[in-house]
């Protein structure tokens, strides 16, 4: 990029991005790219490129871009009331109804819901009070979180060890002692290539077993888990993962946190990941859906009984010392609100369980036979492609190859994006839940047409 465009200058000398090579980005060796505008499954860069968003942002911009009924929404809330906090009983119209809203669509053992700007500061919540409520209970060794490699879950302290990736751990003294890891539930990359599902599933749970055995069930306080594994690899759970899970967790008395910050409100076509694995949490992660990005709002949904133990903690000790200046900021709740509305009105979520289906099985068809291709896989309106250097002996290619790069990048000069995931060569596809067919069409042909260029 010419250093003569005053923005791209100012770009490379002002702005840290996040998840980026700095060093690249400041010699100018990475794409500069400044977005514009979007409408649906489009977004328009300051050069007038038009690409189909084939990841809905950070799998977030669920309604898709350009919904004129949120900007509205935000617009009216920022002329009424910009901002007042939510400390000492404070609330606005804004997060009272949006609190209302998802607890009418959530599983029904949930009580409250506790705001905040994201799906890492919502985790971090869930720590503080799932210590906090072993405390009360006098459990004062329980502590420790189970989370598992390959989970995302945030990129703070806690949250970053609760993250089971290299990239997020590496040179940053994490994890924490207070986070243990187990196996992911990824059967493509299992050790053994005779085991079924069923039986990999039978591993998993003997693996969790046995960490728990080793640590001491009285000192681990919780789980957490994605329904699916989403930066982890985009990867739906073997079968009979989650029930089974479930029984070893009630077992040991360790509470379950669902981190749906990928999963809630839609993307795997129920309205959370929980109703689509029987899930009975107590607590629940959401984000990006929630606003579909148009402004950013999280929250910790709290199960009954933690809830009860809370309030138990307030008589004994006082007002609970847990805030964010910006918890319920009215201007992302009413975000919220008009997004959760204008998912219902346009009857999305059917709409995602139709075409998520249609591009998981034509990305099948055009895929799922090329012989550097390991697996196509995918739940509702997710789906991945995972490469290999060969099939049959499932050998994977050097991680220096960087083919899935390649790939996305080659996606990206047809002008589709999709995400090269982390920690293996993933093509991961979350589109925006208004995708057409014939959009879905055109993401498979385009990605058939990288996969040629790079792999042949």
């Amino acid at each position: 990029m010419l250093r003569n465009d005053q923005l791209a200058e100012w770009d490379r000398d002002n702005f840290f991005h996040p998840s980026t090579h700095l060093a690249q980005f400041a010699r100018g060796e990475l794409t500069h790219r400044v977005i514009k505008t979007g409408t649906n499954c489009h977004i328009e860069d300051r050069d007038g490129n038009k690409m189909l968003d084939a990841f809905a942002g950070l799998y977030c911009v669920n309604v898709g871009y350009g919904r004129q009924d949120i900007a509205a929404a935000i617009a009216a809330q920022a002329k009424e009331l910009a901002y007042y906090h939510s400390y000492v009983g404070h609330g606005t119209e804004a997060s009272i109804t949006l609190s209302k809203m998802i607890l009418d669509r959530a599983p029904a053992n949930m009580s409250k819901v506790y705001f905040g700007q994201s799906g890492s500061d919502a985790n971090e919540t869930n720590v503080k009070l799932i210590w906090y409520y072993n405390n009360i209970l006098g459990r004062t060794e329980k502590k420790k979180i189970i989370s598992r490699w390959r989970g995302y879950h945030g990129s703070g302290l806690v949250t970053g060890s609760l993250t089971g990736l290299e990239l997020f751990h590496k040179k940053f003294d994490l994890p924490l002692s207070q986070v243990v890891h187990t196996e992911a539930p990824y059967y493509f990359r299992r050790a053994d290539l005779e085991q079924t599902e069923e039986q990999f599933t039978a591993h998993c749970v003997a693996e969790l077993e046995a960490l728990i055995e080793r640590e001491g069930a009285d000192t681990i306080a919780a789980f957490i888990g994605e329904p699916v594994l989403g930066t982890g690899g985009i990867v739906p759970p073997p079968a009979g993962y989650w029930p089974a899970i479930q029984k070893v967790l009630k077992k040991h008395d360790i509470l379950l946190v669902v981190d749906e910050v990928v999963t809630g409100f839609g993307r795997l076509g129920t309205m959370f990941g929980s109703d689509h694995y029987g899930l009975e949490a107590d607590l629940i992660t959401i984000a990006k859906g929630l606003t579909s990005a148009y402004a950013p709002l999280s929250g910790s949904i709290v199960g009954e009984k933690m809830w009860k133990v809370l309030e138990q903690g307030t008589d004994e000790n006082g007002p609970i010392g847990h805030g964010w200046t910006y918890s319920a900021h009215p201007i992302g709740a009413a975000a919220g609100v008009a997004n959760l509305k204008l998912l219902d009105e346009l009857d999305l979520i059917a709409n995602n369980r139709d075409v998520g289906s249609y591009l998981n099985k034509t990305m099948t068809d055009a895929l799922g036979d090329h012989p550097n291709v390991g697996e196509v896989r995918g739940e509702g309106m997710l789906c991945a492609v995972e490469f290999v250097k060969d099939r049959d002996s499932r050998t994977f290619f050097d991680a220096a190859d960087k083919i899935g790069p390649q790939v996305a990048t080659a996606l990206g000069a047809h002008g589709v994006i999709a995400r090269a995931m982390p920690q293996g060569d993933i093509l991961g596809f979350a589109p925006p839940f208004c995708l057409t067919r014939a959009e879905a069409d055109e993401v498979v042909e385009k990605t058939a047409k990288a996969v040629r260029t790079v792999l042949g």
